[in-house]
């Protein structure tokens, strides 16, 4: 239930006003990230104060001071939750990079001696299949350097498999709790439960197969120069994939059949980290092999993505005091009551190709509308992919462009915009058919 509903409407007041216009420069900002080289977290973290600076003049005057402290706990305690759960994940992505898990699938890549065309289907499926345990970004930045590094004379090939892979990372993020900041807080609110998810599984890949179908045809026909590139894992490297399954399936359990939050499970995970580092390092002392045997946890925790964090936190601070202004219950009147749930789930899917998701999703679940789960599977769906429809629309396809600078471009992916767009409308539409029992 939105806060809104049991506090004043402030959506015509001053501070109501002032609060949107502040969040929306913040978001100016942060979508200019890329022309004025100002991280996207500061803008939406001062933003996030202010507001609630704001809120509090007013709601102090009113002696509701105590309901809106009540109002923020309850955003900051979400928040606190997807951080803590986040974090753990990018610290086991962190640790595998550096026991070179990415560089030996990177390595592989390049020996195989595919052509362009058997490549472009590999790092597509390769992305499709990483994602929904790995993040969309990580994934999509180790997939693309083999598209770099082995079409240096083939810009088409490289732009080509860079729409690919961001499309592919989105769709196979959107059907599993862990392959999106989306799908995570649905399952976190317990509003889809974690085998739900999988219903999706179809419908995202079929959101993948058309747009790649109807590029195949565009990749340049050859194969690149074959490569010897050699990398072997670090010790370590095999257990600490088996501790990130193990961390999973101890999440899963934790909220699916103790209904626990799923960050107990999460942290707990980081625990088994911990002590792994423990033991290599003891066992390096043993044989006299420090060097061999050095992994440090702390030092993969403090390499996560703490802009994208920081970001996250400004975002649903500021949504969560929009929601209490009454802009949210305002809006779900407009979209879910005058444009029924189908049509405005995907609108919204649309709009998250310009603004991000995380913050379209928030705002849609501070809204709680009244919808069964085969609606809130389809807003799962269409935020997770439709990010794809523009290069911009995903911190995969922003990431991207910086990777492969001048090749894979804003205009590059807009030429066939088109084709993901023939994706997603089939991915909704296979949705619609495959589950409609659930609506």
């Amino acid at each position: 239930m939105p806060v809104s509903h049991a506090l004043p409407d402030l959506t015509g007041h001053w501070a109501g006003l002032a609060a949107l216009a502040i969040f929306a420069l913040a978001y100016v900002l942060v979508i200019a990230e890329e022309a004025i080289h100002l991280r996207k977290s500061k803008p939406v973290v001062v933003a996030a104060g202010l507001i609630w600076i704001v809120i509090a003049v007013i709601y102090a005057r009113l002696g509701l001071s105590d309901a809106l402290e009540a109002g923020l706990r309850r955003v900051f305690l979400e928040y606190a939750e997807l951080l803590l759960f986040l974090l753990v994940a990018m610290t086991y992505v962190n640790a595998l990079e550096e026991r070179r898990v990415f560089d030996v699938l990177h390595a592989r890549l390049v020996r195989a001696g595919l052509s362009y065309r058997a490549l472009f289907w590999a790092m597509g499926g390769l992305a499709f299949v990483i994602s929904p345990f790995a993040d969309n970004l990580t994934t999509a930045l180790v997939i693309c350097t083999v598209a770099i590094a082995l079409g240096r004379d083939r810009p088409r090939f490289v732009a080509l498999s860079c729409i690919n892979i961001v499309v592919a990372a989105n769709a196979g993020g959107a059907f599993s709790p862990f392959g999106d900041i989306t799908t995570l807080m649905v399952w976190q609110k317990g509003i889809v439960a974690f085998q739900d998810f999988f219903r999706l599984f179809v419908p995202a890949l079929v959101n993948f197969l058309i747009p790649a179908a109807l590029m195949h045809f565009a990749v340049p026909r050859g194969r690149p120069m074959p490569q010897s590139e050699r990398v072997e894992l670090k010790i370590g490297a095999r257990r600490i994939a088996l501790l990130f399954g193990l961390t999973i399936v101890t999440a899963i359990v934790v909220h699916s059949f103790l209904h626990l939050p799923a960050v107990i499970g999460m942290m707990t995970g980081l625990g088994y980290l911990q002590l792994l580092d423990y033991f290599l390092q003891l066992r390096g002392r043993r044989r006299n092999a420090e060097s061999d045997y050095t992994f440090n946890v702390f030092h993969r925790l403090a390499n996560v993505e703490w802009d994208t964090l920081l970001f996250f936190y400004g975002v649903m601070m500021c949504v969560g005091a929009l929601a209490i202004l009454g802009y949210l219950t305002l809006t779900s009147h407009l979209l879910y009551g005058g444009l029924g749930a189908t049509a405005a789930n995907v609108v919204i899917g649309v709009v998250s190709a310009v603004l991000d998701n995380i913050p379209l999703m928030y705002a849609v679940l501070t809204m709680h509308p009244d919808m069964p789960l085969g609606q809130w599977l389809l807003i799962t769906l269409t935020t997770g992919v439709g990010g794809s429809l523009l290069s911009i629309g995903s911190a995969a396809g922003v990431a991207l462009m910086g990777q492969a600078r001048g090749t894979y471009t804003f205009m590059a992916h807009l030429r066939w915009t088109p084709a993901v767009a023939a994706g997603y409308a089939a991915a909704i539409a296979a949705h619609i058919m495959l589950n409609a029992h659930t609506f």
